[in-house]
């Protein structure tokens, strides 16, 4: 099945031959739905804290970078923002200049002059056209001005990155794109003893000098703002971590003869958070930031969720060493079983089958393991992943984010769950990726290879079937321990379209 062509071109990706027969079976078999016992709520997985105990946590958050404990922002920012676009590029092919009524053309165009990024156009339509914004459109041209926006030559916003887009305007006349924001809550929430913030951003090899070009010139100015230093490091998504693509028959797709791969998805980011050089590491999205007037609650809840981070790993690192060299009781291995159960909703028939060195066995490799707590939102409507009590591999229970792929909505029962929900995902976490020795975990042998995703997808004008590895928050993390912890829907402000800049909170 494999030619010599196809095997030199797997061999310059890093991806063995047995990898992909691997993946092309699995577009046979598909992925399985998961098993779930209900979604988690307050009481159930999630822990909602009073504001007591989330001051003792940012206290310990607070200890934990002045005792020098090492902590970097991971951002996810690969992504064109095509898709915050796609109602534009579909009116700009249209036939007609005039938006459909209480459309989202017609609401940007409404209010255009509120967008943060005016200027920049209105510069634009005079240099394209000899005419500003207000003209064009007295003038009925507004399909030009919505192409000087998403277009090549007008300001490109269709195809560049989500992260070096114009989000926010300041009164003094400024203006932040998704990238210096995440700069200045890094300042907030993640400055180390020595006055520094490690920033780490994967980007795609397209825009990396793009995004160079912006770290140049932006840096000197936010340091200065600041007072902090910054470690801004960047990295791509490996060759080795693409799929391989199928056709409907599931044989391998091919153009021109080649084998076509594609991106694995989020999931493959797991191998670029597996290389940072950190104890403690926040996870977020590129596009989920706030200008500077709105930021007080994500800047307090950051440190919330780190500080819980810290306090239970505190506990976890007590109890590896105690049972790493077998000094325990018979009740220190049930205080454990307890503690697994209570904090991490972990459930286990074999905490009460098992006794003495098994046991102790046992609950060794359930507290080893990487660690994360992740926010969660009151569910208001907002699309996004949610947490459930979900059964692993091994027959226990624990807390994961779903995505709603991997759950059976033919089952009455799941479909009741899903229905019932009272939380969603913001990706907001914190990880902690050493053991107790300072050892980094590997990560990617944390991974449930069974909980990817195949989607459809088109290469000019064929269909394909595309294979996505687990998600960076999702199968990625499938065995980590895991604390879900409300946070307020005021730390979750995504920018999904372009018309997110014109709501209260981005518009500082």
């Amino acid at each position: 099945m494999l030619t010599e062509n196809d095997l030199a071109i797997l061999k310059e990706k890093g991806i063995t031959p047995e990898k992909v027969q691997q993946q092309l079976d699995r577009f046979v078999t598909g992925f399985p739905y998961l098993v779930l016992e209900s979604s988690a709520r307050v009481g159930n997985g999630i822990l909602l804290l009073d504001h007591i105990a989330e001051e003792v946590a940012m206290g310990r958050w607070h200890q934990y970078l002045a005792d020098g404990g090492s902590v970097t922002k991971f951002v996810p920012a690969s992504g064109a923002a095509s898709r915050m676009f796609k109602a534009l590029f579909s009116f700009v092919e249209g036939d007609t200049d005039i938006p459909k009524p209480q459309s989202d053309v017609e609401r940007l165009l409404n209010d255009i002059h509120r967008l943060p990024f005016f200027e920049e156009l209105d510069e634009t339509t005079k240099r394209l056209y000899s005419k500003s914004v207000d003209q064009l459109m007295a003038d009925g041209r507004n399909r030009d001005v919505v192409s000087a926006i998403i277009l090549h030559d007008g300001m490109n916003y269709g195809n560049l990155p989500k992260g070096l887009l114009t989000f926010h305007r300041y009164a003094d006349g400024s203006t932040r794109t998704p990238l210096e924001e995440q700069l200045m809550e890094g300042a907030q929430t993640a400055t180390s003893a020595h006055g520094d913030v490690n920033l780490h951003f994967t980007v795609s090899g397209s825009h990396k000098d793009l995004f160079l070009d912006k770290i140049k010139n932006v840096l000197p100015a936010i340091e200065n703002k600041t007072g902090v230093k910054f470690n801004i490091s960047l990295s791509e998504q490996l060759p080795s971590t693409d799929t391989v693509a199928a056709n409907a028959d599931n044989t391998p797709f091919r153009e021109g003869g080649n084998l076509v791969f594609r991106p694995g998805g989020h999931g493959a980011l797991i191998q670029n958070l597996n290389a940072i050089d950190s104890t403690v590491v926040f996870v977020k999205n590129i596009d989920n930031v706030v200008p500077d007037s709105f930021r007080d609650a994500t800047v307090r809840y950051k440190k919330v969720i780190a500080g819980v981070l810290i306090q239970n790993h505190d506990l976890v690192a007590r109890y590896v060493d105690m049972l790493r060299n077998k000094q325990y009781t018979s009740a220190d291995l049930n205080d454990m079983a307890s503690y697994l159960r209570s904090v991490f909703c972990i459930k286990d028939d074999r905490f009460d089958s098992l006794k003495g060195e098994e046991l102790a066995d046992l609950l060794l490799s359930m507290l080893n393991r990487p660690m994360r707590v992740c926010g969660m939102v009151r569910n208001e409507g907002e699309p996004g992943g949610g947490p459930y009590i979900a059964r692993n591999p091994d027959g226990s229970f624990s807390p994961q984010i779903l995505e709603s792929t991997q759950i059976d909505m033919d089952n009455p029962e799941y479909k009741a769950m899903v229905s019932q929900a009272t939380h969603f995902n913001p990706v907001d976490l914190v990880c902690y990726i050493r053991d107790i020795d300072g050892k980094k975990f590997d990560l990617p042998a944390h991974v449930d290879p069974a909980t990817g995703f195949i989607s459809s997808k088109s290469l000019h004008g064929r269909e394909l079937k595309a294979l996505e590895l687990p998600g960076l928050w999702n199968g990625a993390m499938s065995d980590w321990l895991t604390i879900f912890v409300e946070v307020p829907i005021a730390t979750f402000n995504p920018v999904k379209t372009v018309n997110d800049l014109l709501r209260p909170v981005h518009q500082g």
